[in-house]
């Protein structure tokens, strides 16, 4: 994709030479093949099928065929000129039941999607746990039984040993928080259960699993493989400078944050989130050990960031407001916070209804940068949600999204311009897809896709992404309309004639290391 040039950049902001640009997806919500080649049910697909917990009754059952369509998605990435794909690997898909033997036919199919990238110059970087936690795990108790960690690491050291020769970038958890207090604390995502006790024994129990696939890897994958994680960190901030809103502020920083910060970077869990949480566990969950198990050195970490969280301490007598923007519940995402109220941040408001606001990416990466000075920082999600559909010629234009991901790139680069080591930002999410708890209503995708015939369109965020992937410049957005280029035509015409060839495998090219300082 070549998009046209619409005249001077010589005042647009630089990337660094060697920035890593990137899409992200996951494996439910895009692979489909919910059945095929020995694949066993995960907690979302238990949880699709629960009445009324997904916008009408949607499943991961086919998404968006990424299972089938991956070579046609792939030669898509490369259009769009990305350096690296961000993709998760289906935990029930390569060890069904979650423990036992590996089920070789759903590593092929990883073996074939990191062959394919290589081929194209996309950098693979594969994250172990997207939420989709074997079924059979969880009847046995899930991510608050510590034996789900120890699985865990099982399943990482499996991966790591049949994949290393080809993805030398890992990461071990995406989102640990939406796991643990969406899946056990408000229940609005799978496995659908409301018990704060529950949602701390599993963060506990996700951290612990972190740590302990970080040491599985790096017993198996060759020297310079890297290590990371994942993590939706908030950007809190109190209603008014009041003693009492600011303690609300650092409740929430407490467990939305350092619950998962403190054990994974510092050694062990803040004192204050203890104490918060008192009432309801003494923490005896915590062996003896964990917290140096959990320890364990990063090569980068992984920062998601998709609006802020402005947070007040709710009066006595009243209901706490709860516009978080994770979903309605009459159970809390939030232990130990209960009197916390969440508003409604200022500013434009995406299709999630969460508000436009880049500052708070660019307070997260300078507060991290500030604390851990040595740990480089990557952007492993970020974008927004839109109603696009195509219009009459049927090209995609969708300059919401462009406006959005310009403002948070160029947040990105302010903090890179005051010394953050942030070296890639990986785009949420390369296809629209099966967006959890709202099915098929929503859309986050650069490629549109049609969930009928499952037809792939580049839209005119693309074509714009493509031109800022290709030159590491900061274009102003609008710079480039919707079209279907050329070379997404000639590349879409290749893919539906049925000529799929498999490529070599062949090693990442030198300049595609995440995790190694830009040159």
């Amino acid at each position: 994709m070549t998009p046209p040039d619409s005249g001077a950049t010589t005042a647009a902001p630089r990337f660094p030479a060697g920035f890593h640009w990137g899409a992200a997806t996951s494996a439910y919500q895009v692979e489909g093949a919910a059945a095929e080649d020995g694949r066993t049910p995960s907690i979302w697909d238990a949880f699709c099928r629960t009445p009324g917990k997904v916008h009408r009754g949607d499943t991961g059952d086919v998404a968006a065929d990424h299972y089938h369509r991956f070579r046609e998605d792939v030669r898509l990435m490369a259009e769009l000129g990305l350096t690296a794909y961000r993709f998760s690997i289906a935990w029930p898909r390569v060890r069904p039941t979650g423990r036992g033997p590996a089920c070789e036919r759903g590593l092929d199919f990883y073996r074939r999607l990191a062959d394919e990238l290589l081929a194209a110059g996309i950098t693979p970087v594969a994250t172990l746990y997207h939420w989709d936690l074997p079924q059979e795990l969880e009847e046995a108790g899930g991510w608050p039984e510590r034996r789900t960690a120890e699985h865990f690491a099982d399943y990482a050291a499996l991966a790591g040993e049949a994949l290393g020769d080809r993805v030398t970038q890992w990461t071990t958890l995406n989102e640990p928080w939406c796991s643990a207090f969406l899946g056990y604390g408000s229940g609005v995502h799978a496995p659908g259960r409301t018990d704060p006790v529950a949602a701390l024994r599993a963060a506990h129990h996700l951290n612990l699993g972190h740590g302990l696939a970080v040491a599985a890897l790096r017993s198996v994958l060759p020297a310079g493989a890297r290590v990371s994680v994942a993590l939706n960190l908030h950007a809190v901030r109190p209603l008014t400078a009041s003693a009492a809103d600011r303690d609300a502020a650092r409740r929430i920083d407490a467990v939305g944050n350092r619950v998962f910060l403190g054990p994974m970077l510092d050694g062990g869990y803040p004192e204050d989130l203890l104490a918060d949480t008192a009432r309801l566990t003494d923490w005896s969950f915590v062996r003896p050990g964990d917290p140096a198990a959990i320890h364990q050195r990063l090569d980068w970490l992984g920062v998601n960031y998709y609006t802020p969280s402005v947070v007040s301490a709710a009066p006595e007598g009243t209901d706490p407001a709860r516009e978080d923007g994770h979903g309605a519940s009459g159970a809390s995402p939030w232990p130990g916070a209960d009197r916390v109220g969440f508003h409604r941040a200022p500013g434009e408001r995406t299709a999630m209804d969460w508000a436009v606001d880049a500052s708070g990416l660019y307070e997260l990466l300078t507060a991290l940068a500030r604390s851990h000075p040595q740990l480089p920082l990557m952007v492993t999600e970020n974008g927004a949600a839109y109603p696009d559909e195509p219009g009459p010629d049927g090209t995609v234009d969708d300059p919401d999204r462009s406006a959005y991901v310009h403002a948070h790139l160029a947040a990105l680069h302010r903090a890179v311009a005051e010394g953050a080591d942030v070296r890639g930002y990986f785009l949420w999410s390369l296809l629209d897809n099966f967006e959890w708890a709202y099915g098929y209503a929503k859309r986050f995708g650069l490629v549109h896709v049609d969930h009928r015939t499952l037809a792939r369109t580049p839209k005119s965020s693309a074509h714009w992404y493509a031109r800022v992937a290709r030159t590491g410049t900061l274009h102003p957005p609008g710079t480039v309309r919707a079209g279907v280029s050329t070379g997404v035509r000639a590349v879409q015409q290749t893919l539906h004639d049925g000529s799929h060839r498999a490529h070599p495998h062949q090693p990442p090219r030198p300049n595609q290391h995440i995790g190694e300082p830009p040159r």
